[in-house]
């Protein structure tokens, strides 16, 4: 009794350590922290801002432009640097401008040395034939496929998230299978060593069954391991970190809810490509087009030969407002031809369309066709593998007693571990198939 309760004490230790030093891990956390941890899906995300800012920069050509400009020159004489312009005048020219100016004036004026020039106009485009509205269908277009991009991406990482759990998960219990499938081989072994005189060749054939399985189960772990590490990876868990996959193996799998394929967001990228590039065409092509804009502009003068009087004597100032046609008369066929391009993009992407409906209705059926078949058969292949195993039991009793070899029973466990990998296998491919159902339905 005392052995008993002590090993139920043991037990319960070790069942806190492994509890206290790992974590706990189901599929929709590591969905989550993988989805968050996502290179892709940020590189997605920055690619619909960067469309999104796109979207404004062509905005902006629908709205008026403000330049301004301000300059300052200062005129040097190049034959005399220390000295100024000037222009000499004869008597009676100067006599006639000091009447106008009623100032005195000789025979010789220096011409002002610094000037000022500032201004300021504003263009507001009224109509340009489609030019402007056309780009800016095309970028909304653009930001409609980035989100798409975004959910593909998404549905992607979601796929690739199912995938590197569930193959974590089987390579756990393939270390399980593997494991028992070398202590039922060391159990045959000490029950042929424990009834007294031993056949040598079923001793040697045990032993060369062992060192087999001893391999295998070596392999098992190091693939076990490989799978946990790159599920830690991608869900940005610490390597050292050990990890307690909760979620286990359906032992029944239902119907799918899928129908027919009508839509997916593959298409949906494809019909926006190709809005996209027609929408660019009409835009390029419109630029042979004539553009109707509202113009305003005003200006400053000033000069003098003093810096600082510059802006009180000699100044003036203008303005105007007007419509100007801006009219292009030849460009070399360059507006024709990129429309061409664009007009060629979107029939290239009218092909890719066709022939993704085609191969993602075919895939997307497959996908369907797999589950249902590999449901099919999993019943089947319960039964085979209960009974492999009554088998393997029957054989064990029977080399127990010496009433068979160890050749039989070896044939009869690697049947059964045969069987166990098949099933396992198969409820993993079931799962991966009702995952790429999701990835690619509507």
């Amino acid at each position: 009794m005392r052995k008993i309760i002590s090993l139920l004490l043991f037990s319960s230790l070790i069942c806190f350590g492994q509890n206290a030093f790992s974590m706990n891990l189901s599929l929709n956390e590591a969905t989550e922290k993988i989805l968050a941890q996502s290179e892709d899906l940020k590189k997605a995300e920055a690619n619909v801002k960067k469309a999104e800012a796109s979207l404004d920069a062509v905005n902006a050509n629908r709205w008026f432009n403000i330049e301004g400009t301000a300059t300052y020159m200062n005129l040097i004489n190049v034959e005399n640097p220390a000295k100024s312009y000037g222009v000499d005048l004869p008597p009676e020219l100067g006599g006639i401008i000091a009447q106008v100016t009623q100032q005195k004036i000789g025979n010789y004026i220096e011409i002002p040395d610094n000037i000022f020039l500032a201004g300021i106009s504003i263009t507001q485009p009224i109509y340009t034939f489609g030019k402007i509205g056309n780009a800016v269908e095309s970028v909304r277009s653009a930001i409609k496929m980035s989100e798409t991009g975004r959910e593909i991406t998404r549905r992607e990482v979601v796929y690739a998230a199912a995938n590197v759990y569930w193959t974590a998960k089987m390579t756990d219990d393939i270390v399980k299978i593997s494991r028992r499938d070398l202590n039922q081989a060391i159990a045959a072994k000490k029950s042929l060593t424990s009834a007294g005189r031993v056949n040598r060749s079923n001793l040697v054939k045990i032993e060369s069954d062992i060192a087999t399985k001893e391999i295998n189960l070596s392999d098992a772990e190091f693939n076990r391991d490989t799978a946990h590490r790159m599920l830690k990876i991608l869900a940005g868990i610490d390597i050292n970190e050990e990890l307690n996959l909760t979620d286990d193996f359906p032992k029944t799998f239902g119907d799918l809810d899928a129908g027919e394929l009508k839509n997916t967001p593959q298409w949906d990228l494809l019909n926006q490509q190709i809005i996209m590039y027609e929408r660019n065409a009409k835009s390029k092509r419109a630029g042979a087009y004539p553009t109707l804009a509202a113009t305003a502009s005003y200006n400053y003068f000033g000069l003098d030969k003093d810096f600082e009087n510059m802006f009180e004597n000699n100044n003036s100032q203008s303005a105007y407002w007007g419509i100007a046609l801006q009219v292009p008369i030849f460009s070399g066929g360059l507006h024709r031809a990129n429309a061409t391009v664009e007009a060629m993009n979107a029939e290239a992407a009218r092909q890719d369309l066709d022939k993704s409906k085609k191969m993602t209705t075919e895939e997307y059926n497959r996908a369907i066709e797999k589950y249902n078949h590999l449901r099919g058969n999993l019943k089947g292949l319960e039964n085979a593998r209960n009974l492999a195993a009554k088998a393997y039991e029957f054989s064990r009793e029977r080399f127990a007693s010496g009433q068979t070899s160890a050749v039989e029973l070896a044939e009869v466990s690697a049947g059964l571990y045969q069987l166990d990998m098949a099933l396992l296998n198969t409820k993993y491919n079931i799962l991966m198939s009702a995952e790429s159902v999701k990835k690619l339905g509507e």
